[in-house]
């Protein structure tokens, strides 16, 4: 199911490489089949071997972004991805309290597969008092969601506990994500009501960049489209497996998921 007149909006740092970030936001929403749109909130110097530099975009521009989207073409699910200061993350939260999306997916980006870290530590409070309450759903990975209760994650149990534990902050779901785990690659999705174990297997790929991002993007543009949250899911952890499926190799490093499988012939 594609519409393309659906709109959906990514608020993220650009990729210069592509791969990750509002570069692969934009490239999900359009192999899903809606219309993306991106609000910027940083510029990194990155490829596939690591991220060099972050510049910070302006309050101001950020706030603009957001308006002017808003004002003219209302978004039917927004995705928030790195937010790297209090003060980018106090101007995403004033606004979009004004606008009130009906589905945020918040996934906290916090380091980069090559070590970067891509949150300040003076950020980590304001995106779990003020942002993540927000959420309708998160998608943290484990280490993630261990730096956001404070504890250790080695089990699906511990998933639980910890989904649990980042619930009683405020989103309606969250997605626990336990690809650094060791065996199946297995999701677990929770909620007040709702508790779903995703399996799929592990595949054995070097290039894995931006898949946190594809994901949760692909999560967005699947509620934009009117699926249920279990069955967004469902569908996106089946596109970002496949996509992983036929990743390829592109420079030196890691390089990035294949977001257009589908129509390759």
């Amino acid at each position: 199911m594609r519409n393309y007149k659906i709109p959906t909006l990514t608020i993220a740092g650009s990729d210069s490489s592509g791969g990750a970030g509002v570069q692969a936001d934009l490239k999900t929403f359009s192999a899903i089949g809606t219309y993306g749109m991106s609000v910027i909130t940083a510029i990194t110097a990155q490829n596939t071997q690591g991220v060099f530099l972050v510049e910070e975009l302006s309050e101001d521009i950020i706030r603009k972004q957001i308006e002017v989207v808003f004002e003219d073409i209302e978004p039917k699910a927004v995705k928030i991805g790195m937010v790297s200061s209090s003060r980018i993350v106090e101007v995403i939260v004033e606004s979009l309290a004004h606008y009130k999306p009906k589905y945020l997916v918040v996934d906290p980006v916090m380091i980069s597969k090559s070590g970067y870290s891509l949150l300040r530590k003076e950020a980590k409070k304001s995106l779990i008092e003020e942002l993540i309450p927000m959420a309708y759903i998160i998608t943290p990975n484990t280490l993630e969601a261990e730096e956001i209760v404070g504890i250790k994650i080695n089990t699906i149990d511990d998933m639980k506990e910890a989904g649990k534990k980042i619930l009683e902050l405020g989103p309606k779901y969250v997605l626990m994500k336990g690809g650094h785990l060791e065996g199946d690659a297995v999701d677990v999705l929770i909620g007040k009501e709702t508790f779903e174990i995703y399996k799929q297997e592990r595949l054995d790929r070097k290039n894995t960049h931006g898949t946190g991002c594809t994901l949760s993007s692909a999560i967005a543009s699947h509620l934009a489209l009117g699926y249920e949250i279990r069955e967004a899911v469902k569908l996106s952890k089946e596109y970002i497996t496949e996509a992983i499926r036929h990743s390829f190799d592109i420079g030196q490093g890691v390089g990035p998921v294949n977001h257009f499988y589908k129509f390759e012939e």
